[in-house]
C-alpha cells in the first residue's frame, strides 16, 4: 500500500529538497474556478488570455501556490506541518499544456520554534524558471505515517455546454420562418421572440391579436417587427398555423401558451393536417452531464402506445434527427426489461423486429440493436460486467422507449436526478414541430428551434453519408 511519511525537524538538514511535476489541464482551471468562485477571465478564458499580454498568465499564482503546499504536505516535511506562509514572484506565463516542476530546497532552520524556510523554484517544461520565492513552516515533532489516500475522480462539464454547440452549429444556418401557435403569455412570447434573436427563426405569430399584444406589454417586448396572423381562440390558432404550413408560407410550428393535444390535433388531421407517410412522433434531445455524447430518447411525448409499424417509423423519424446533428451512423437502442426475447414481455418481441427490419433494409441509417437494459445501452461497464456484445452497448445515441409512459418518466429522471437539460421536437410531418414547456429554461428553448433550423438545412441539403 502507497504511504506518505514525514520527516520530523530533528531529521532536517540544510540543503534538503523535494519536487513535484505537474501538466496544467482544462480540467485544473475549471475544477479551481469552481472551488473558488475565481471566474477572472485571465484565470478561465483562454482566448481573453491569449488576446492581452498583460492578462496571458492563466491560473498562475493559485496552481503554483497549491503545488508548493502539496510538496510541504506530503513530502518535505510531510504530514503534521503547519504552512505559516508564503512570498512568491512570478517570472513567466504558465498557460495550458505546460509542464512544471517544483522544487522546495531547506534554506534556514530555526530550532528553538521548529521553524524552516524553504527557497521555492518552479520551472517549466524549456527550463525557463516561471515562479521564485520563499515558504515558511512549522515542521512536525513527532513521526508520522498514513496511507495515501485515493482521490476520487472529478468529471466537470458545462451545463448546457452540447445545447450551446447545437446553437453554433445552426447560427449560420437561414433563419426559419415559424408559426408560433397561440403566444398569448409572457413566457411562451419570449421564447420565440429571443429565438428570433438569437438568428433562429422568424415568428409568425398566431392568435388572438389583443392578448398577444397583452403579453407583450408584460414582457415588454416590441412586437412593430412580427407578423401578427389574428386567430379567436386557440383551437383557431392551431387550424391558421397548420394552414399556412400547408401553404408553404411557413416551414415550422412551435407551441405557444396552449395544450399539446390542441395542436397535434391540427397536425394530424387527415385532411387539412401535415401528415406525411411518416408516422408523427417525437423526441427529446438530451444534454445530460454524466453522458459524454448528446442523447435522444423517442417517443415520449406523442405516441402513447405505439405499435411494431409506428415504431418503425419512430425509429427513423430519430435516425434522420440525428443525421440533420452531424451523426452518420447513430447507435439506436430499443429499450425493454431484459437483453433477451421474452414472450411474456411484448417490448421484447417488438425489439427483436426492429432490429431484423434494420437487417432487411426496411429501417436504415443507424446502428439497431434490442432489446437491451437500459443500463447496458449507456454504461460499457454494465456490459462488460455482464458479458454483452453489441455495437451499441454502452455507446447508444438514441434510446427508443417501449411507449409514452417509460420514455416520460425516463426523460424526466435525467432532468431532475441527472441534471440534464430537455429540449424536443416533433418529427413526420411535413414541417418540424417546437413543443416548448412552460418548465423549459431559455437555453433548452433555444435548442429547440436549433433542431428545427438544422432539420430545415438538411431537407435543402444532400443527405448525410450513412442516411438513407
Amino acid at each position: 500500500m502507497d504511504t506518505i511519511r514525514n520527516r520530523t525537524f530533528d531529521e532536517l538538514q540544510l540543503g534538503d529538497s523535494a519536487s513535484l511535476s505537474r501538466t496544467l489541464t482544462r480540467a485544473d482551471i475549471d475544477l479551481f474556478a469552481v472551488m473558488s468562485g475565481d471566474v477572472n477571465p485571465a484565470h478561465v478564458d483562454e482566448e481573453y488570455a491569449r488576446s492581452d499580454m498583460f492578462h496571458k498568465v492563466i491560473a498562475h499564482g493559485m496552481w503554483s501556490g497549491a503545488l508548493i503546499s502539496t510538496v510541504l504536505g506530503t513530502q518535505l516535511p510531510g504530514p503534521g506541518t503547519i504552512y505559516l506562509g508564503q512570498s512568491l514572484r512570478f517570472l513567466k506565463p504558465v498557460g495550458l499544456g505546460d509542464t512544471v516542476t517544483v522544487t522546495l530546497t531547506i534554506a534556514r532552520l530555526d530550532p528553538e520554534k521548529r521553524r524552516v524556510a524553504f527557497d521555492c523554484a518552479v520551472v517549466n517544461q524549456d527550463g525557463q524558471q516561471v515562479v521564485s520565492g520563499t515558504a515558511d513552516v512549522i515542521a512536525p515533532s513527532e513521526k508520522v505515517e498514513r496511507p495515501r489516500v485515493a482521490l476520487p475522480e472529478v468529471h466537470l462539464r458545462e451545463r448546457g455546454g452540447r445545447y450551446r454547440a447545437l446553437l453554433d452549429a445552426a447560427k449560420d444556418a437561414p433563419r426559419v420562418r415559424t408559426a408560433v401557435v397561440h403566444p398569448v403569455d409572457a413566457v411562451s412570447l419570449l421564447g420565440a421572440v429571443e429565438a428570433a434573436r438569437a438568428g433562429l427563426i422568424e415568428p409568425v405569430l398566431v392568435g388572438p391579436e389583443a392578448k398577444i399584444r397583452q403579453a407583450a406589454a408584460q414582457a415588454n417586448v416590441d412586437l412593430s417587427g412580427y407578423r401578427i396572423v389574428p386567430t379567436p381562440h386557440s383551437h383557431a390558432a392551431a387550424d391558421a398555423a397548420v394552414a399556412l404550413a400547408r401553404a408553404g408560407e411557413v416551414s415550422a410550428l412551435m407551441k405557444g401558451a396552449l395544450h399539446t393535444d390542441e395542436l397535434m390535433h391540427a397536425v394530424v388531421a387527415k385532411e387539412t393536417g401535415l401528415r406525411t407517410g411518416r408516422r408523427v412522433s417525437h423526441v427529446f434531445a438530451m444534454d445530460v452531464p454524466t453522458y459524454p455524447r448528446p442523447l435522444f430518447i423517442t417517443d415520449a411525448a406523442v405516441n402513447v402506445y405505439p405499435t411494431l409499424e409506428d415504431k418503425r417509423d419512430i425509429v427513423q423519424n430519430a435516425i434522420d434527427l440525428a443525421h440533420a446533428l452531424g451523426i452518420a451512423a447513430p447507435r439506436v437502442a430499443i429499450l425493454s426489461a431484459l437483453e433477451t426475447v421474452y414472450p411474456k414481455i411484448a417490448s421484447t418481441i417488438e425489439a427483436a423486429a426492429l432490429c431484423k427490419m434494420a437487417d432487411r433494409g426496411q429501417i436504415t441509417g443507424g446502428i439497431v440493436d434490442g432489446p437491451m437494459a437500459f443500463d447496458l445501452a449507456v454504461s460499457e461497464e454494465a456490459a462488460r460486467t455482464k458479458g454483452f456484445v453489441s455495437p451499441v452497448a454502452g455507446q447508444a445515441d438514441i434510446l427508443v422507449v417501449p411507449d409514452l409512459e417509460a420514455g416520460n418518466m425516463l426523460a424526466k429522471q435525467l432532468e431532475y436526478l441527472a441534471g440534464a437539460q430537455v429540449a424536443g421536437i416533433v418529427l413526420g410531418a411535413r414541417v418540424p414541430i417546437m413543443l416548448t414547456s412552460r418548465a423549459d429554461g431559455p437555453l433548452a428553448r433555444l435548442a429547440s428551434c436549433a433542431l428545427a433550423v438544422l432539420l430545415a438545412r438538411q431537407a435543402a441539403a444532400p443527405a448525410v453519408i450513412g442516411s438513407p
